[in-house]
């Protein structure tokens, strides 16, 4: 049909949830699908853009990634979301889909009601929101008790990473159980029951795996969320507050040596995510001797690493709570 809707996909989930680990699955298997990506970063480096780039898929090329940093997507819908989505329209031909990567930092919620905007709606409609919740993480407690806290829909937190998964789960139509290999059975069902309370009542939520989901998983949800927004309000909204901000957490770029082997690395990047208040390093470095760089991830105790040939900035990025030691994470990273 002429006249049809591009669908829009909103990926949400924490810091290190594997949101663009399943984004690079997905345009593996998008089965001819034109996708277009705008990716979000918290801070001024952005990473992800470079990995998806250098995947190796068809439809990962630089004309299909646009790269949005400094800041949460939230917090700049008017300045910069809708003059890229703008651009993407104009496009010819226009994307099949557009699949938006949000900082694990943002509230998916004035990005789903961006795209009721005049200059949008006509033309794109959102498809789903897909929220990504890191299974080990939230039965480690790091994201929300394990317990109820109450009854009140918009209790107070002390808590802003609390907050946010809370904020990002209520908003989904879709939640993907990520890493969920990591967990035993008794464990995965906590997990599950964690994810149940806090989602709306009836989202659907599935296990990830590590050879990804089926694309047509993820899209043709067709919720057209940014006509239902009702029961997706954020905790700022239902509090009866307007600003949002991210004065909690920010994030420093560190340009390291070269590691005398993967193993130093590893261990350099676990004594950076043991600094109190340290959530999420990531970015590139480089082992002596070797030619291709190594691509970094670290959430809690988890490191991940692999060669990556392709081309890119060798720094690393590191976010976390706002007043955490940011001098101690620069020494044990730099050395």
């Amino acid at each position: 049909m002429l006249n049809a809707k591009i669908p829009a996909t909103v990926i949400t989930g924490f810091l290190g949830a594997g949101k663009t680990t399943m984004i690079r699955n997905m345009l593996a298997n998008a089965g001819g699908r034109r996708i277009a990506l705008i990716i979000n970063e918290f801070g001024d480096l952005g990473v992800d853009g470079e990995v998806l780039k250098g995947c190796g898929v068809e439809n990962c090329t630089e004309d299909d990634i646009v790269e949005l940093t400094n800041g949460c997507i939230c917090c700049t819908v008017a300045d910069e979301f809708l003059p890229t989505m703008e651009a993407l329209l104009a496009r010819d031909p226009a994307p099949d889909h557009i699949v938006v990567e949000t900082s694990g930092l943002a509230l998916p919620q004035p990005l789903v009601r961006a795209f009721a905007w005049p200059t949008v709606k006509h033309r794109v409609t959102v498809d789903g929101v897909v929220a990504v919740v890191d299974a080990a993480a939230v039965d480690d407690g790091r994201f929300a008790p394990q317990a109820p806290q109450g009854d009140d829909p918009a209790r107070d937190h002390d808590d802003p990473i609390e907050e946010l998964f809370e904020d990002q789960l209520r908003c989904a139509d879709l939640v993907v159980v990520s890493k969920a290999d990591l967990l035993d059975a008794a464990a995965l069902d906590r997990v599950d029951a964690i994810v149940r309370r806090e989602a709306r009542d009836g989202t659907p939520s599935i296990h990830g795996s590590p050879k990804g989901l089926p694309a047509d998983v993820l899209l043709g949800l067709a919720s057209g969320a940014e006509a239902d927004m009702v029961g997706r309000e954020s905790h700022h909204e239902r509090a009866g507050e307007e600003d949002h901000d991210h004065d909690d957490f920010i994030s420093v770029v560190v340009e390291p040596p070269a590691f005398a082997s993967m193993d130093a690395l590893r261990d350099r990047i676990g004594a950076a995510l043991s600094v109190p208040g340290v959530l999420r390093v990531k970015g590139r470095a480089r082992i002596t001797g070797k030619p291709a760089a190594v691509v970094v991830q670290g959430v809690g105790p988890r490191v991940e690493t692999y060669f990556d040939p392709a081309e890119g900035s060798d720094r690393l990025v590191v976010i976390g709570l706002s007043d955490f030691d940011t001098a101690a994470v620069s020494s044990r990273l730099a050395g």
